[in-house]
Protein backbone atom coordinates (compact mmCIF):
# COMPACT_ATOMS: atom_id res chain seq x y z
CA UNK A 1 0.00 0.00 0.00
CA UNK A 2 1.52 3.55 -1.04
CA UNK A 3 0.05 6.67 -1.82
CA UNK A 4 0.05 8.41 -5.47
CA UNK A 5 2.41 10.99 -6.50
CA UNK A 6 -0.85 12.85 -6.15
CA UNK A 7 -0.83 11.99 -2.74
CA UNK A 8 -3.79 9.64 -3.38
CA UNK A 9 -4.17 6.29 -1.52
CA UNK A 10 -3.86 2.83 -3.66
CA UNK A 11 -4.56 -0.53 -2.90
CA UNK A 12 -1.62 -2.79 -1.70
CA UNK A 13 -2.82 -5.55 -5.09
CA UNK A 14 -4.27 -2.63 -7.68
CA UNK A 15 -3.93 -5.40 -10.24
CA UNK A 16 -5.92 -8.11 -8.54
CA UNK A 17 -9.16 -5.24 -8.42
CA UNK A 18 -9.39 -5.80 -12.31
CA UNK A 19 -9.03 -1.85 -11.86
CA UNK A 20 -6.85 0.71 -13.25
CA UNK A 21 -6.11 3.08 -10.71
CA UNK A 22 -7.45 6.41 -11.39
CA UNK A 23 -5.90 10.00 -11.58
CA UNK A 24 -7.24 12.46 -9.46
CA UNK A 25 -6.58 16.10 -8.60
CA UNK A 26 -4.32 17.30 -5.48
CA UNK A 27 -7.64 18.33 -3.32
CA UNK A 28 -9.40 15.16 -4.16
CA UNK A 29 -6.14 13.40 -2.79
CA UNK A 30 -6.12 14.91 0.22
CA UNK A 31 -9.60 13.42 1.17
CA UNK A 32 -8.28 9.75 0.20
CA UNK A 33 -5.58 9.80 2.62
CA UNK A 34 -5.76 8.68 5.57
CA UNK A 35 -4.07 5.49 4.73
CA UNK A 36 -5.71 2.97 6.78
CA UNK A 37 -8.73 1.36 4.80
CA UNK A 38 -11.02 -1.36 7.17
CA UNK A 39 -10.92 -3.44 3.78
CA UNK A 40 -7.08 -3.94 3.73
CA UNK A 41 -5.70 -5.11 6.80
CA UNK A 42 -3.00 -6.64 8.47
CA UNK A 43 -0.42 -3.27 7.97
CA UNK A 44 2.78 -3.11 9.26
CA UNK A 45 4.35 0.15 10.69
CA UNK A 46 8.35 0.44 10.74
CA UNK A 47 10.01 3.75 12.18
CA UNK A 48 11.25 5.83 15.50
CA UNK A 49 10.11 7.07 18.74
CA UNK A 50 11.96 10.20 20.23
CA UNK A 51 12.02 10.78 24.03
CA UNK A 52 12.05 7.85 26.80
CA UNK A 53 13.31 6.10 25.64
CA UNK A 54 14.88 7.07 21.86
CA UNK A 55 13.58 3.68 19.89
CA UNK A 56 12.74 2.33 16.86
CA UNK A 57 9.85 0.78 16.46
CA UNK A 58 7.97 -1.87 14.62
CA UNK A 59 4.11 -2.31 14.68
CA UNK A 60 1.89 -4.83 13.21
CA UNK A 61 -1.84 -3.80 13.03
CA UNK A 62 -3.63 -7.10 12.45
CA UNK A 63 -7.34 -5.20 12.61
CA UNK A 64 -8.36 -1.38 12.79
CA UNK A 65 -9.51 -2.36 17.13
CA UNK A 66 -5.88 -4.50 17.56
CA UNK A 67 -1.99 -4.11 17.24
CA UNK A 68 1.08 -5.49 18.53
CA UNK A 69 4.35 -3.40 18.73
CA UNK A 70 8.02 -3.77 19.83
CA UNK A 71 10.43 -0.79 20.84
CA UNK A 72 13.84 -1.37 21.10
CA UNK A 73 16.59 1.33 22.19
CA UNK A 74 18.25 3.60 24.66
CA UNK A 75 16.73 5.25 27.71
CA UNK A 76 17.28 8.90 28.28
CA UNK A 77 19.81 8.01 31.19
CA UNK A 78 20.01 11.46 32.18
CA UNK A 79 15.92 11.65 33.37
CA UNK A 80 17.07 9.40 35.97
CA UNK A 81 20.33 10.53 37.70
CA UNK A 82 19.30 11.04 40.87
CA UNK A 83 17.40 7.36 40.73
CA UNK A 84 21.17 6.21 39.54
CA UNK A 85 22.76 8.17 42.59
CA UNK A 86 20.24 6.51 44.81
CA UNK A 87 21.71 3.49 44.01
CA UNK A 88 24.71 3.78 45.59
CA UNK A 89 24.94 2.94 49.00
CA UNK A 90 23.06 -0.68 48.13
CA UNK A 91 25.53 -1.48 44.82
CA UNK A 92 28.59 0.00 47.21
CA UNK A 93 28.47 -2.57 49.91
CA UNK A 94 27.54 -5.64 47.95
CA UNK A 95 30.92 -4.07 46.24
CA UNK A 96 32.85 -4.18 49.17
CA UNK A 97 31.56 -6.99 51.15
CA UNK A 98 34.32 -9.49 50.46
CA UNK A 99 37.12 -6.98 50.97
CA UNK A 100 35.51 -5.97 54.63
CA UNK A 101 35.31 -9.86 55.26
CA UNK A 102 38.90 -10.62 54.75
CA UNK A 103 40.27 -7.42 56.45
CA UNK A 104 37.87 -7.55 59.39
CA UNK A 105 37.48 -3.38 59.32
CA UNK A 106 34.56 -1.67 57.12
CA UNK A 107 35.53 1.23 54.82
CA UNK A 108 33.30 4.40 54.94
CA UNK A 109 32.48 4.91 51.15
CA UNK A 110 31.20 8.30 49.94
CA UNK A 111 29.76 9.00 46.38
CA UNK A 112 31.76 11.02 44.34
CA UNK A 113 30.14 10.38 41.20
CA UNK A 114 28.50 8.11 38.49
CA UNK A 115 28.57 7.31 35.05
CA UNK A 116 26.07 5.39 32.45
CA UNK A 117 27.90 3.41 30.46
CA UNK A 118 25.39 1.79 28.61
CA UNK A 119 21.68 2.01 29.32
CA UNK A 120 19.14 -0.05 26.88
CA UNK A 121 15.75 -1.52 26.87
CA UNK A 122 13.44 -3.93 24.57
CA UNK A 123 9.65 -4.04 25.34
CA UNK A 124 6.92 -5.86 23.55
CA UNK A 125 2.90 -4.84 24.06
CA UNK A 126 -0.38 -5.17 23.11
CA UNK A 127 -3.29 -2.32 22.20
CA UNK A 128 -6.65 -1.70 21.62
CA UNK A 129 -7.27 0.94 19.53
CA UNK A 130 -10.75 2.93 18.90
CA UNK A 131 -11.57 5.38 15.76
CA UNK A 132 -11.45 8.78 17.03
CA UNK A 133 -12.23 10.05 13.42
CA UNK A 134 -15.46 12.02 14.83
CA UNK A 135 -12.72 14.47 16.34
CA UNK A 136 -10.38 14.76 13.51
CA UNK A 137 -10.54 12.60 9.83
CA UNK A 138 -7.26 9.95 10.79
CA UNK A 139 -6.96 9.98 14.54
CA UNK A 140 -7.14 7.00 16.69
CA UNK A 141 -6.77 6.38 20.26
CA UNK A 142 -5.15 3.54 21.90
CA UNK A 143 -4.40 1.78 25.17
CA UNK A 144 -2.52 -1.00 26.28
CA UNK A 145 -0.43 -3.04 28.41
CA UNK A 146 3.44 -5.15 27.73
CA UNK A 147 6.35 -6.51 29.28
CA UNK A 148 9.84 -3.94 29.47
CA UNK A 149 13.50 -5.78 29.68
CA UNK A 150 15.80 -2.95 30.77
CA UNK A 151 20.02 -3.78 30.76
CA UNK A 152 21.80 -0.69 32.42
CA UNK A 153 25.67 -0.98 33.07
CA UNK A 154 26.72 1.88 35.99
CA UNK A 155 30.14 3.04 36.92
CA UNK A 156 30.35 4.52 40.18
CA UNK A 157 33.39 6.91 41.65
CA UNK A 158 33.72 7.43 45.28
CA UNK A 159 35.88 8.08 47.69
CA UNK A 160 36.60 5.89 50.99
CA UNK A 161 38.95 5.54 54.14
CA UNK A 162 39.33 2.03 56.01
CA UNK A 163 38.84 1.86 59.63
CA UNK A 164 41.41 2.67 62.19
CA UNK A 165 43.73 4.40 58.92
CA UNK A 166 44.84 7.86 58.77
CA UNK A 167 45.93 10.21 55.87
CA UNK A 168 43.97 11.26 53.08
CA UNK A 169 40.79 9.32 51.50
CA UNK A 170 41.49 7.03 48.94
CA UNK A 171 40.01 6.55 45.52
CA UNK A 172 38.01 4.06 43.65
CA UNK A 173 35.51 2.84 41.48
CA UNK A 174 33.49 -0.02 40.44
CA UNK A 175 31.03 -1.36 37.44
CA UNK A 176 27.86 -2.88 37.90
CA UNK A 177 25.55 -4.79 35.48
CA UNK A 178 22.17 -3.98 36.01
CA UNK A 179 19.22 -6.15 34.18
CA UNK A 180 15.67 -5.61 35.13
CA UNK A 181 12.14 -6.29 33.70
CA UNK A 182 8.28 -5.37 34.75
CA UNK A 183 5.32 -4.16 33.36
CA UNK A 184 4.28 -1.18 30.99
CA UNK A 185 0.89 -0.02 30.85
CA UNK A 186 0.12 2.68 28.07
CA UNK A 187 -2.28 5.07 26.22
CA UNK A 188 -1.68 7.44 23.00
CA UNK A 189 -3.28 8.77 19.81
CA UNK A 190 -2.11 8.30 16.41
CA UNK A 191 -2.40 10.36 13.22
CA UNK A 192 -2.25 9.23 9.87
CA UNK A 193 -4.07 11.74 7.66
CA UNK A 194 -1.08 12.50 5.41
CA UNK A 195 -0.48 12.43 1.44
CA UNK A 196 2.33 10.02 2.54
CA UNK A 197 1.79 6.54 4.02
CA UNK A 198 2.87 7.45 7.34
CA UNK A 199 1.90 7.62 10.98
CA UNK A 200 2.61 9.69 13.87
CA UNK A 201 1.79 9.22 17.11
CA UNK A 202 2.30 10.45 20.98
CA UNK A 203 2.15 7.61 24.08
CA UNK A 204 2.84 7.74 27.64
CA UNK A 205 3.49 4.83 29.14
CA UNK A 206 4.61 3.59 33.06
CA UNK A 207 7.00 1.13 33.80
CA UNK A 208 7.23 -0.86 37.55
CA UNK A 209 10.19 -2.64 38.35
CA UNK A 210 9.59 -6.30 39.12
CA UNK A 211 12.70 -8.01 39.63
CA UNK A 212 15.90 -5.54 41.18
CA UNK A 213 13.68 -2.78 42.50
CA UNK A 214 9.96 -4.13 43.50
CA UNK A 215 7.88 -1.62 43.31
CA UNK A 216 9.52 1.01 41.54
CA UNK A 217 7.38 3.14 39.49
CA UNK A 218 8.48 5.41 36.42
CA UNK A 219 6.67 7.63 33.51
CA UNK A 220 8.29 7.37 29.94
CA UNK A 221 6.63 8.45 27.09
CA UNK A 222 7.40 10.20 23.00
CA UNK A 223 6.51 11.30 19.50
CA UNK A 224 7.39 8.60 17.03
CA UNK A 225 7.00 8.70 13.13
CA UNK A 226 6.16 5.21 11.19
CA UNK A 227 5.93 4.35 7.72
CA UNK A 228 3.22 2.31 7.07
CA UNK A 229 3.12 -0.53 4.62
Amino acid sequence: MACTETGAQVRKSAKSSGFSVPRVSHNKAKIMCPIFEASQYPYQGIGFKVGDPFALTYKLYPSKQWSFAIDAGKAASGLYNTYYRGLFNGLAKKDTLSTDIISGQKSTLTYYSHKVVSDWFLEAKFLYQWDASKISKGLMLYGGAGWQWRNTVLKYEYNYQQAGSFGSDRFGSFTKNRFTYGPVVLAGFEYSYFSLPVSAFIEVEMFTDALVDPGYRRFQGGVGLRYIF
